[in-house]
């Protein structure tokens, strides 16, 4: 029996990254970006206003807000011209005279001499003649050009996951195009003689395809792009021809509920003259027997996943999502493993590495990760759909633990969070 560890070598070895591609900015989304992006202009791009007020010389109100008072002695308020109103999005150049002020709009571009921007809130709002009255900086309330970004800075570093503030500063410097690792494109398929899709009524001894639906929604989740066959027929030949399709269109091909009982040696024979698929027994429990091997001219990636849904997933989660990740170039391929305490007592096969379905929970009073099994005992739960569905976490359990008391501390690996 080879252990986690080993078939995931095995597994990992075979990963190919798809070639770099250039997509639009507005697809570019949850992608790695191939390439460093060098701004060619500043951004901003021109002196402008951060709020709505009046663009002053900040020299010509710092008398605002002090005792003033005329040659009589008589208390006078500071007032300047209003010689103009500027818009955001105004192409219409102004000059600021010394002790006048103009109109502006957030975003607007700044008149000429102009160095401070007086909030409204500090003004009267007056629209011929304003009073002030309170003072402003130079450089106050101004969004000074290249403030962000100078010409020949990296906007966007190779390695850097493209969110929304990325997709926003790539059309901010004028990038409509970007180069990203793309998606591997995956192909999901379903054998087994006794599957019918979910539009239909299952007969006497037939079930729903499950695995094709949770798998293909398992590589959507992992960034794949994903092509869900469905159920393929199970002449040898009918196979073949499907299998062999998708080999053309798919860096990773996913082919389920073949492994166990005579599916395995059938699915195998089927495809034989396409490449060398092995199935092995891996010491991890669920999904124990799993094959694995690479077809077709390029050598694609090709799993052969048990037909119990969980047991599926399972493997899936442990062997073929790391794949996907290290296709999309990501450095940490694995999911994100904290130390948890148990709330219960969890039993585990012995020297098998346990992948149990959990749920993850926070102590509130100390911050501690507290971790509880999900299902019954090992071996006689795996087929249970409903506590996977319910799990937000897999428990690890190396092979040589069976018992594990409440209290214990294990490793816990987290799955796609919620909310």
């Amino acid at each position: 029996m080879r252990s986690v560890e080993e078939q995931q070598t095995i597994v990992t070895a075979a990963a190919v990254a798809p070639r770099p591609v250039r997509v639009a900015i507005s697809e570019a989304q949850g992608l790695l970006c191939a390439e460093e992006v060098v701004t060619e202009r500043p951004l901003p791009g021109f002196d402008q206003a951060a709020i709505d007020g009046y663009a002053v010389r900040s020299v010509d109100v710092q008398a605002a807000g002090t005792d003033l008072r005329d040659d009589d002695g008589a208390p006078v308020e500071l007032t300047l011209p209003v010689v103009g109103e500027v818009s955001a999005g105004s192409r219409q150049p102004i000059r600021l005279q010394p002790r006048q002020a103009v109109k502006v709009d957030t975003g607007a571009p700044l008149p000429t001499l102009a160095d401070a921007v007086l909030p409204l809130d500090r003004t009267d709002s007056g629209r011929a003649r304003v009073k002030i009255y309170k003072p402003v900086r130079s450089g106050d309330y101004v969004r000074r050009a290249g403030d962000d970004v100078q010409p020949g800075d990296v906007a966007v570093r190779a390695g850097t996951i493209i969110g929304a503030a990325q997709v926003g500063l790539l059309a901010a410097v004028g990038r409509d195009k970007v180069l990203v690792h793309p998606r591997p494109r995956l192909s999901v398929i379903s054998v087994g003689g006794e599957l019918v899709d979910v539009d239909r009524t299952p007969g006497p001894g037939q079930v729903y395809d499950v695995n094709s639906y949770a798998l293909a929604a398992a590589a959507r989740d992992a960034g794949a792009d994903v092509n869900r066959v469905g159920i393929a027929s199970a002449d040898a030949r009918r196979l073949r021809e499907v299998v062999e399709g998708q080999l053309i269109r798919s860096e990773i091909v996913v082919i389920a509920g073949a492994v166990g009982g005579g599916a395995s040696e059938d699915v195998r024979d089927a495809l034989a003259d396409l490449g060398n698929l092995e199935v092995d027994r891996v010491a991890m429990h669920p999904g124990s027997v799993q094959g694995f091997g690479q077809l077709g001219r390029d050598e694609v990636p090709t799993f052969l996943l048990p037909s119990n849904p969980v047991s599926a997933l399972v493997v899936f989660e442990v062997m073929v999502r790391p794949l996907i990740r290290i296709a999309l170039g990501r450095r940490q391929p694995m999911r994100r493993v904290v130390t948890a305490r148990t709330v219960a007592p969890i039993t585990s096969i012995e020297d098998r590495k346990g992948f149990l379905r959990g749920q993850l929970m926070r102590d509130e009073a100390t911050g501690e990760y507290l971790v509880q099994a999900l299902g019954g005992a090992p071996g006689a739960s795996s087929h249970l759909l409903a506590t996977l569905a319910e799990a937000n976490c897999l428990v690890l359990i190396d092979p040589e633990v069976t018992e594990v008391r409440t209290g214990d501390q294990v490793d816990v690996a987290f799955l796609a969070q919620r909310g």
